[in-house]
């Protein structure tokens, strides 16, 4: 009996030991993973920042990211899509939003959203081991089963549509119009927005109406969230994913009541300030919390300037608003801070796409990239190391909505189509012959014909090349419709 006994206990030691090795080895695998937040403005013009040539030149002075971009590295071609909802797809698939039905903002289709059958960013690291959450606005459907929650993250506050609807409760037609539509069950979209609140597994919960005091205070409360989430999770010493989908400065740009004032330049001035102090503080709880040095900092945008009168945004030297298929509309501010990982102070040029960065995440977290599905983004890991002067992206096609504007290749431009005037809301034309741009030499596509341009049209056989193999993937994987429900199965994978 003495014996039994005694192998049961060596048995026992030798189980707990071997428990504990792989405890460890998990541990330390999860040391090693840096965590990532992800800055993301709504409508955030190239040259609002005073690294991008505003700050004090737009009225607020915005010195916490200035000092973060000579901390990390700065992008000057860090390109999105055109409108708000294809380039929160394509940024968190890592494919154009046109595949996944998600190519335009949805003015028609309610049930519109990834299908689940999407593998998102925050799914990708969640199955590398990250705790997740979102906190901000999301605009990738409005329904059971597309909220963020059903795609990947632990938790979200925010608003799952767009800011505009915040302006809609003091409106008296629409309150007319609410209530029928309630009543007799007719255009059922004609409601008040809300904040809500959810944990994944869980259905969401209302918060509050998403009305104009709600509109000012929000990006705070995402602060707060977002300062809370940091705290908990370097106290359980996971790697953690923060998304922040800021809604300034979509329109009605209000500041907090805390910022109101604040610059003595109006509203713009205000609101500038407060995303830089909001920014600070975001750092601030890093250092707190001693983490700052393994985590990876992104400030980006999803789209270009606004481009509504009175609430237009600035794109420094390029021209073009979101919804064009110009460079104000395309490009973006991009600064990254990873101490010790990515070079302070670097300045490139180098094209970048924002599906990049789901591959690029995947690389350095130890995600896996889907193989059953195109997938447009590049590993540019290497580029933002330090390890190569080259991105390794050469150029991308140019969406506006669902449809093929052109293509952009290194600095040059082909358009098939473009939008009259400076904002997205101007006459369509088609060209029977496409216009080039040199982007170096003409940084605002003013001038598509040229004598230059004219007797250097070798620049096609870059530039066509991205749209032929692109139309290729199409032919090889349709894109999904807008507006298919779940659950949804690609027809290759039905056969």
């Amino acid at each position: 009996m003495k014996t039994v006994k005694t192998n049961i206990l060596a048995w026992s030691c030798l189980l707990a030991a071997g428990l504990t090795v792989t405890q460890n080895a998990v541990a330390q695998e999860e040391a090693s993973k840096p965590n990532i937040i992800l800055i993301n403005m709504d409508n955030f013009g190239y040259g609002e920042l005073g690294c991008y040539g505003g700050g004090i030149l737009r009225g607020g002075a915005t010195p916490r990211i200035d000092k973060l971009a000579t901390e990390g590295m700065r992008l000057l071609n860090f390109n999105v899509e055109a409108q708000c909802t294809p380039s929160r797809a394509a940024l968190m698939t890592g494919r154009y939003a046109v595949r996944t039905g998600n190519g335009s903002v949805p003015l028609s289709v309610a049930d519109y959203g990834l299908t689940q059958w999407e593998y998102t960013m925050p799914e990708m690291l969640s199955d590398a081991g990250y705790a997740t959450a979102m906190f901000g606005k999301w605009h990738l459907g409005q329904s059971e089963g597309r909220y963020p929650t059903d795609q990947g993250f632990d938790e979200w506050y925010g608003i799952p549509n767009s800011t505009d609807e915040s302006l809609w409760p003091a409106q008296q037609d629409f309150q007319k119009y609410a209530k029928l539509a309630e009543k007799t069950g007719k255009n059922p979209m004609i409601k008040e927005e809300h904040i809500y609140t959810a944990r994944k597994g869980s259905p969401v919960k209302a918060v509050k109406v998403y009305d104009i005091p709600a509109r000012r205070e929000i990006d705070r409360e995402v602060t707060d969230h977002a300062k809370d989430f940091i705290g908990r999770q370097a106290k359980a010493g996971k790697p953690f994913f923060l998304y922040l989908p800021y809604t300034q400065t979509h329109m009605p740009n209000l500041p907090s009541k805390e910022f109101e004032g604040k610059s003595g330049n109006g509203n713009w001035g205000d609101v500038l300030m407060q995303i830089d102090a909001y920014t600070g503080e975001l750092l601030d709880t890093l250092e707190h919390n001693k983490i700052a040095k393994n985590t990876i900092f992104i400030f980006t945008a999803d789209n270009g300037g606004e481009m509504v009168p009175g609430y237009a945004g600035w794109n420094g030297p390029w021209s073009g608003s979101y919804f064009t298929g110009r460079e104000g509309s395309l490009r973006v501010p991009f600064i990254i801070r990873w101490p010790g990982k990515v070079p302070a102070g670097k300045v490139s040029n180098e094209i970048v796409h924002q599906f990049d960065l789901f591959t690029t995440f995947a690389s350095i977290a130890g995600g896996k990239v889907p193989q059953d599905r195109v997938i447009d983004g590049i590993d540019v890991s290497d580029f933002l190391l330090g390890k190569s002067e080259e991105s390794g992206r050469e150029g991308f096609v140019v969406y506006v909505g669902n449809d093929v504007h052109g293509v952009k290749w290194r600095n040059y431009k082909m358009l098939f189509k473009e939008l009259e005037g400076d904002r997205g809301t101007g006459k369509l034309n088609v060209f029977p012959m496409p216009h080039f741009y040199n982007l170096f030499a003409d940084p605002k596509e003013e001038y598509p014909v040229t004598q230059q341009m004219a007797g250097r049209l070798w620049y096609r056989w870059g530039l066509g090349p991205i749209l032929v193999e692109h139309e290729k993937s199409l032919a090889a994987e349709p894109p999904i419709k807008p507006g298919t429900p779940d659950p949804y199965v690609p027809a290759k994978q039905n056969k």
